[in-house]
């Protein structure tokens, strides 16, 4: 009897101790986010700062997810070696040092702090997702990755809110060095509570190297293309709908504030998609759901007379496959190998950001069609649904 109460009570720390440490992980990749928006969030006042057009504030913008094409597989393969909760605090430092940097008034150190933050938010942004696969595989990893997930729109809607007072009320450079300091807070909070889970795998000795089978390579890598497209359909609709709003008669200001439901929503969204996909168990049917139906909804758009139910509809629903997809890696890779796996995981995402969206505004060139960029994200869900196919046949393919 006794000893049966000692495991319940085990059990229920445990259960207790993962929680606690997915608000750890939120915290820190909220950070993230909410440094990322920087930027964007007064994009007109860095512009008479630092004397630039829009396309060099794009770029500024843009040098954040810049090395996670590059980084993403050393650092999976560096937290092998060294463990993830000293990459990520690794990575928090960067975002820190680079926010101070950018906080100066210099255009080249400017770009400097970003590129140097981008590279701390990478590294920390692969380790963290496979902190979360670690203390929740065999749970809740749907419902934990939807929540986790949910930090990157969180940093930038609180970003967007908070950074144009900040400017209004101190300066741009206040804007810089809250972020960094966010950042820190992320650090200190990582350092005090964040514990590895019982059963880590012992850290690799020897040689750097990446030892994924063929089968977790191919797995990795059509999992990151899910991700990716799926994103670049989100990226794509929020850059370019507030144009299909303004054909339509509203004020660009109008327009922004439509958009940004969608971003909102997935705060909300993602969390509860999780949830009822934890209690469903049918993460196929609900992935598939989610991608044919923002598919679809996205053709429809530009010619639809019921314009603001088709973009509501969009806004409820993008938000269902999210946690699913990045509940995939932990499907795909073994323990050993899961954080060079996650770090294929986000190369292929952070390949399909930097590249895939500058094809959307070609389209858009190209057509002169303001419809154009909403047909491409469809188009993504679609590529998205093939991937998720592609994935399920691959993992019957035997090892």
């Amino acid at each position: 009897m006794t000893g049966n109460a000692q495991l319940t009570s085990n059990q229920v720390s445990s259960n207790s101790r993962r929680w606690l440490i997915l608000a750890v992980l939120l915290l820190a990749r909220t950070s993230m986010g909410y440094q990322f928006e920087t930027v964007g969030a007064i994009g007109p006042i860095l512009i008479d700062a630092f004397r630039i057009d829009f396309t060099w504030l794009g770029t500024l913008i843009g040098l954040y997810m810049l090395p996670g094409a590059f980084v993403a597989i050393p650092s999976g393969v560096i937290g092998q070696r060294f463990g993830a909760k000293r990459i990520v605090l690794f990575g928090l430092a960067l975002m820190a040092l680079g926010g101070v940097l950018t906080s100066v008034e210099s255009l080249q150190l400017a770009f400097a702090g970003r590129l140097i933050s981008g590279i701390g938010g990478v590294i920390m942004n692969v380790m963290m997702t496979k902190m979360v696969a670690d203390w929740f595989a065999g749970h809740e990893i749907v419902v934990a990755m939807s929540i986790f997930i949910a930090s990157w729109p969180l940093g930038i809607a609180l970003g967007l809110v908070t950074f144009p007072p900040i400017a209004a009320l101190s300066s741009w450079h206040a804007v810089m060095i809250t972020a960094a300091m966010f950042a820190l807070v992320s650090f200190a909070v990582m350092v005090t509570l964040y514990r590895d889970p019982p059963n880590a795998p012992p850290l690799v000795d020897g040689k750097f190297r990446i030892g994924l089978s063929a089968q977790e390579w191919r797995l990795a890598l059509i999992a990151g293309m899910i991700w990716g497209t799926y994103n670049v359909a989100y990226i794509v609709l929020v850059s370019f709908a507030p144009e299909l709003f303004t054909v339509r008669g509203y004020s660009l200001g109008e327009a922004g504030r439509a958009v940004s439901l969608l971003g909102w929503s997935l705060i909300f969204v993602v969390p509860l998609a999780g949830y009822l996909a934890q209690r469903v168990q049918r993460p196929n049917l609900l992935m598939a759901a989610g991608f044919i139906v923002v598919g679809l909804a996205g053709l429809a758009l530009p010619f639809t007379g019921a314009f603001i139910a088709t973009f509501v509809l969009i806004a409820v629903i993008a938000g269902l496959p999210a946690g699913l997809i990045m509940a995939l890696p932990s499907e795909a890779l073994s323990q050993q190998n899961r954080a060079v796996g996650t770090g294929v995981f986000f190369a292929c995402y952070y390949a399909c950001m930097a590249i895939l969206p500058a094809f959307a505004g070609k389209m858009r060139d190209l057509t002169g069609s303001p419809a154009a960029p909403s047909l491409f994200a469809a188009s993504m869900m679609g590529v998205a649904l093939l991937g998720l196919i592609l994935f399920r046949l691959a993992q019957r393919k035997p090892a």
